[in-house]
């Protein structure tokens, strides 16, 4: 047509975006040589400042003449720079989730802010130990002791407390209670962010349990998921969404990334990011109360690495199992660090969700990233005396040698039963070809030799 049909190009409209360009670079340098994700929230906006998901690689390597072969790399690499962890892994969330768990008993009231449990060391209320770290000494003589010192015992309890409520007809209708609470704070569906493919991650409800346990079950069978073990698992971005519910004292904002489209903020696109989310109708009490325990984990808990000079940190430390499928086997693999926090308490900037896989403790890694970042966006600089834990962040290299076996054991199995399927599908073909041989051969006598004996 010689150009009859062409167009004049017009231009997109252009994107005004949250993201703090010097955080996120910061962020990237800290989970070099790392398998996890950072995932920053303003909480007053729901704007995200930070999103890294480790390790990345570089979209430059997508274009021109070498992209196939390099898409074809990434695709295999068994570190899965190409899959977003941020928004589509799904972790148990580990002693994360014990603010949450405190938040719901004590908006149940099945709890004050005073209850204490009386652990020794583990918990035995169900028959069969679970550990806890501290032994004797009041370490969970009330919620903020227990939130400091990461008490399981504690929180399995209240978790049991919570669901085996009285007012309840039974178990089943007091964990789909527990259940409701939590899609409220956008667990178990995604959390509406504005790029494509986010994940669910995982909330069970009493259906769910009722088919794993063939409706046969009690409260001591589901009491893992108040210590964020059990059943549920959560994308990062989850967590770092209920960390603004609680910063906020009960509400939040869809994370997002987009802050004006053509430099106007109030766009019609905009108006789902716009929009407050009340989360049930908890006290502002009870966030008060949890708030106060989470900066007590800084002060003197779990999470003393996020201390910084003259701000109110809240956070929460996690250590979570690990566990691998391969094949038909099972392998306990090192534990997930991680850690969820916010900052000043009083007037909340920053809310901050990080994970480093096979890294070990919450306060270990996770906790000195979130720390950092969170010191870098407050104070536009990291403290003289902290520049160790800096230096310690950037040398370290966590990616496990046993991600490459465990990968190539996997492929080579997926091969097989790859190739088993293969066969099992030609010999059906087979078997099909040869019955389809025998119809004709019997449509052909009935049909020809009956016409021949006429």
């Amino acid at each position: 047509m010689k150009g009859a049909l062409d167009t004049q190009a017009v231009a997109g409209k252009s994107l005004q975006l949250y993201l703090d360009a010097e955080l996120q670079a910061y962020g990237e340098r800290l989970m070099k040589n790392k398998l996890g994700s950072v995932v920053a929230i303003d909480p007053k906006t729901g704007g995200i400042i930070s999103l890294v998901s480790a390790p990345s690689y570089d979209p430059n390597l997508l274009k021109g003449r070498e992209r196939a072969k390099n898409f074809s790399r990434m695709y295999l690499d068994p570190t899965k720079p190409m899959f977003n962890r941020a928004t589509q892994a799904a972790y148990q969330p580990g002693s994360t989730m014990k603010p949450l768990t405190a938040l719901v008993a004590l908006d149940k009231e099945v709890i004050t802010p005073n209850f204490g449990y009386p652990c020794a060391g583990g918990y035995y209320g169900c028959g069969k130990r679970i550990g806890c770290t501290h032994t004797g000494g009041g370490h969970a003589a009330n919620l903020r002791r227990a939130l400091a010192n990461s008490c399981n015992a504690y929180f399995v309890h209240i978790m049991r407390m919570v669901i085996d409520d009285k007012k309840y007809k039974n178990v089943r209708e007091g964990f789909q209670d527990w259940h409701d609470y939590f899609t409220d704070f956008s667990f178990g569906k995604p959390t509406g962010v504005d790029i494509p493919y986010e994940g669910s991650g995982l909330l069970p409800d009493s259906s769910r349990i009722n088919r794993m346990y063939r409706s046969a079950w009690n409260s001591c069978m589901v009491l893992f998921n108040g210590m964020g073990q059990g059943e549920i698992a959560l994308t990062p971005i989850q967590l770092a969404n209920a960390m603004c519910v609680i910063a906020n004292k009960g509400y939040y904002y869809k994370p997002h990334f987009v802050r004006a489209i053509n430099n106007d903020p109030k766009d019609t696109l905009l108006n789902e990011y716009l929009k407050k989310n009340v989360v049930s109708d908890i006290s502002e009490r009870a966030f008060d109360e949890v708030a106060l325990g989470m900066q007590d984990v800084v002060e003197y808990g779990t999470g003393k690495v996020a201390r910084l000079e003259g701000v109110n940190v809240c956070a929460k430390t996690g250590t979570v199992e690990n566990k691998a499928r391969v094949g038909d086997q099972i392998m306990k693999m090192k534990d997930h660090s991680v850690f969820v926090a916010f900052a000043p308490r009083e007037d909340p900037k920053i809310v901050i969700a990080v994970v480093v896989e096979n890294a070990g403790y919450g306060a270990t890694w996770a906790g000195p990233i979130a720390s950092l970042m969170m010191e870098k966006y407050l104070n536009d600089t990291i403290a003289t005396s902290r520049k160790y834990l800096e230096e310690k962040m950037y040398k370290a290299n966590l990616v496990n040698p046993y991600i490459d076996e465990i990968d190539a054991t996997q492929r080579a199995l997926d091969k097989q039963r790859y190739e088993r399927r293969q066969r099992q599908q030609q010999y059906k073909d087979s078997v099909k070809q040869v019955d389809d041989s025998i119809m004709i051969m019997n449509w052909f006598r009935k049909t020809y030799l009956k016409d021949e004996e006429q």
